[in-house]
């Protein structure tokens, strides 16, 4: 059985409660306050316009019997049908009550406010709401002129009514009222907090994670449990996680390697020198020493300007010095860098050298370094008695510099990451793995592209392309 979440009433829950309830709290309150001022308003407008009528109904017909006596005027008065709901008063000319529906005489020492709000009105009707002096009852009176055949103003009937049960009325709305607004304000409540929790939970756990990742836990994940947003944030957190795993990994294997490659070379030349010390009268000895001193000392040259430069891209200081530049020289350059090493490891080297190429604007330099990179690995994956070819094209907007070998290839999987920092396809081969990123930012730098294309087993063909001066 799962238990119920926690809410968290802090942050974004509290900001929430604090911001978004208060202005629900204020509106409802306002909504609650004009509900109760409308239903006291309509109920007392609709008890005044009732009595209103009646009084204004029944003043014709006590006017015919306004003459106190009348042996009808008392019967009419103790027969009135709404003395249940309602005492009827009848009042001479001054103010003073003659008689009630009820047979009770009340006290008074002035005429009622209503009685002289009547007389002072051009319809002969007043209307009063206030505190009976005698019983301190909230009551409202209405009252009527009497007036004769004449017109002569005789009398008045008073009808008073006691507003107790329409107040208990309102109330009970009212409160009823208040209780909705309150069950309304504990639904938006419990409901809103469940959904910020929906939310919070949700950022706290990716919080946590995101931490663990932070402190090198690349194998922390979030468990997506919502197809939304926060499923979507989930997601990239994991697969931001996946990359980094994957990213560390290469960085701790290209530092594996690179240890590897630096050792290697540092001990051929401790070796060779610690020879060349014992025998240094055997000349043929001191020479092969020296030529594979060189020879590695060049290695470890090569494989720290590629750590340079990788720096320098990684750290944006990476920079170009253009010039106009016939590439076609720093291509022959390149090549003719490559013609022994083809002899000495038995492989056939082909070079189709065009008879010109457009000029392009270019780092004499760092485009030889690409070329000699290419090269390099293409000699490096290929066995004894394959093929390296360099072919250049010329379309006018672009020039083309193609080289192809026959070595081992690359899998179709690799293929896609080859040119990413730190990756490095074939363990077995020697080499720090970041040449070919480095060659790729160069050639994106001058505005060209570097693609691969191979054949795992067959061979590799890259093909360089860089704009010309004209497409420029």
């Amino acid at each position: 059985m799962r238990s119920a979440p926690k809410i968290y009433f802090k942050g974004i829950t509290k900001r929430w409660l604090i911001n978004s309830m208060g202005v629900i709290f204020a509106i409802l309150g306002v909504v609650w306050i004009f509900f109760a001022l409308a239903i006291h308003g309509y109920y007392y407008n609709i008890l005044t316009q009732n009595m209103m009528y009646l009084a204004k109904l029944n003043s014709r017909n006590f006017s015919a019997f306004i003459d106190p006596q009348s042996p009808n005027f008392k019967q009419l008065v103790d027969g009135f049908e709404d003395k249940g709901k309602m005492e009827l008063l009848i009042l001479n000319n001054s103010g003073d009550v003659l008689f009630t529906s009820s047979d009770f005489l009340p006290k008074q020492s002035t005429a009622p406010e209503d009685f002289l709000s009547a007389k002072s009105s051009g319809t002969g009707l007043g209307q009063w709401n206030g505190i009976n002096r005698e019983t301190g009852e909230k009551i409202m009176a209405v009252t009527s002129l009497l007036k004769n055949s004449k017109g002569d103003i005789v009398g008045a009937a008073r009808y008073v009514v006691s507003l107790s049960k329409l107040d208990a009325q309102i109330a009970v709305f009212v409160i009823i009222s208040g209780f909705i607004a309150i069950a309304i304000i504990f639904f938006v409540v419990l409901s809103g907090t469940y959904f910020i929790n929906s939310i919070v939970i949700p950022v706290r756990e990716v919080s946590t994670t995101a931490r663990r990742i932070a402190s090198g836990d690349f194998d922390a994940r979030i468990d997506k449990k919502y197809d939304d947003e926060i499923g979507e944030l989930c997601d990239s957190i994991n697969y931001m996680a996946g990359e980094l795993g994957a990213t560390d990994k290469m960085k701790n294997d290209f530092i594996s390697s690179v240890s590897h490659e630096l050792r290697t070379p540092l001990t051929a030349i401790r070796g060779w020198g610690e020879t060349i010390l014992s025998s240094t009268s055997d000349k043929a000895t001191l020479k092969k020493g020296m030529s594979v001193i060189i020879e590695e000392t060049g290695r470890l040259s090569s494989m720290v300007e590629e750590l340079l430069d990788f720096s320098r891209m990684q750290n944006g200081k990476f920079r170009l010095v253009l010039d106009k530049i016939d590439v076609l020289a720093e291509l022959g350059e390149a090549v003719l860098m490559f013609s022994d090493r083809a002899h000495r490891e038995a492989l056939t080297f082909i070079y189709n050298e065009p008879e010109s190429l457009p000029a392009v604007m270019g780092d004499r330099n760092r485009l030889k370094q690409v070329f000699v990179n290419i090269l390099d690995n293409a000699f490096k994956y290929s066995e004894q008695g394959g093929i390296v070819a360099v072919s250049t094209v010329n379309n006018l907007n672009y020039v083309k510099i193609l080289i192809s070998d026959t070595g081992c290839g690359i899998s179709k999987i690799d293929l896609t990451r080859v040119k990413e920092k730190f990756f490095k396809g074939n363990s077995t081969r020697r080499g720090s793995g970041i040449g070919l990123a480095v060659a790729d930012e160069i050639i994106c730098l001058h505005g060209g592209t570097l693609e691969l294309e191979s054949t795992e087993g067959k061979g590799t063909t890259v093909t360089i392309a860089l704009p010309t001066v004209i497409n420029r």
